[in-house]
């Protein structure tokens, strides 16, 4: 076992950077300098196929705490993720089905692994009990909370008001959620400033079983490339771990300046140290990308962006392939047509028309607006959609 990290500059910098809110802090700084080693939990359910640097600032408090001889679980909700966390939500999420599940599930640890050390971790699928304990064992946890309390939470109260209905297993997720920490025995729970709630939920479970209380910490949110809303599929602005190194830097690049400082102290370890927007945006750009693969391609993603986005040279630049099978399209088919348009964020033809109309397609140079606009293509053309450049090729059918 790892001996436990005790001094009190590094329990002051897990305390405090990226940190929105501990509960209860005098009580977790004790616990910190004591020498004890915890056990710190992060749950994440299984909702799409990959993970972003959204979900990297947990990931990363999760591993300052292994590096200071903590240990780290890591809950994958298969089970939750069977009603969706209503967090934040106006409407019933959508019910994923098992297969759904364990398809998005298939690179999830693969991922995680490029920020938390998972063979020092405990991974751990909370379909292990919740799949197996009967109805006995529901009621037991179900008495551990009241109708009224979770209702009271701001966004069911919302959809009260308006009317949209809210069902049974919504209600009784963040009380699920709860149940983990009682079966991992969690002395800590993070998450982001939006599960407060049910981390709050943890508590209230744990005291019902008459268990010690785990303390909790919530992180901030963070923004994604429309620099407005919080990273997430669903909105299309994501920067994805599984991005190619070119896209990945050329998606930071593309994030408002205002974010600058947010970034650096949320997906770093690094603190900005230059005063130029541009400047301190290209190194923590570098550095991001250095993160997830390694200094050498990261140092050719800026020598790519540089080149590219700043000298606008496109002679002879070696760009990726945008492989279509017929000349004469669409600009949506297009733009819909790369079997790796998830990369550019495009989950649906209604992002991909908003991309169009934005004027962020361009073909050879020239801007394409209309996506319904019918263009024929040779071969070789340059392509642009986003911050993202292809070469057009055009593949015998």
């Amino acid at each position: 076992m790892a001996k436990v990290i005790t001094d009190e500059k590094s329990i002051d910098e897990l305390l405090t950077r990226g940190v929105e809110e501990v509960i209860v802090k005098e009580h977790l700084t004790d616990a910190l300098r004591s020498g004890k080693p915890l056990r710190v939990k992060f749950g994440i359910d299984p909702t799409a196929p990959d993970l972003h640097l959204g979900h990297t600032v947990p990931l990363r408090k999760l591993r300052q705490f292994q590096d200071l001889g903590h240990t780290a679980i890591l809950i994958i909700g298969d089970y939750t993720a069977r009603i969706g966390d209503p967090t934040g939500r106006s409407q019933e999420r959508k019910p994923l089905t098992e297969k759904e599940i364990k398809d998005n599930m298939k690179k999830y640890l693969d991922h995680a692994a490029k920020v938390i050390d998972v063979r020092r971790a405990e991974i751990v699928y909370n379909s292990k009990w919740l799949s197996k304990e009967g109805l006995p064992e529901a009621i037991e946890l179900f008495g551990a909370s009241s109708l009224q309390q979770v209702l009271h939470r701001a966004d069911f109260k919302k959809r009260l008001e308006e009317e949209n209905d809210i069902t049974l297993a919504e209600v009784l997720y963040p009380v699920l959620q709860g149940y983990d920490s009682v079966k991992i025995k969690a002395d800590v729970e993070i998450g982001g400033t939006d599960q407060k709630f049910n981390l709050l939920m943890g508590r209230r479970v744990q005291r019902h079983f008459k268990m010690p209380e785990q303390d909790i910490m919530t992180l901030p949110l963070i923004e994604g490339t429309d620099g407005i809303r919080k990273m997430s599929k669903s909105f299309g602005n994501t920067i994805g771990l599984d991005d190619d190194p070119n896209g990945m830097f050329g998606k930071v690049m593309s994030v408002s300046d205002d974010l600058i400082n947010k970034y650096y102290e949320l997906l770093t370890s690094e603190k900005r140290s230059i005063a130029d927007p541009r400047e301190a945006k290209l190194e923590l750009a570098r550095e991001i990308v250095k993160l997830y693969h390694g200094e050498k391609l990261a140092k050719s993603a800026k020598e790519y962006f540089v080149k590219i986005y700043s000298k606008k040279d496109l002679s002879g630049a070696d760009l990726p392939e945008f492989r279509i099978k017929t000349n004469n399209l669409s600009i949506l088919d297009l733009v819909l047509s790369r079997q790796d348009a998830k990369m550019l964020s495009l989950k649906s033809k209604t992002v991909a028309k908003q991309l169009i109309s934005e004027g962020a397609v361009q073909i050879g140079g020239k801007v394409k607006k209309e996506f319904w606009e019918i263009v024929e293509l040779k071969g070789g053309e340059t392509l642009k959609i986003g911050r993202n450049f292809f070469r057009i090729k055009i593949i015998a059918q």
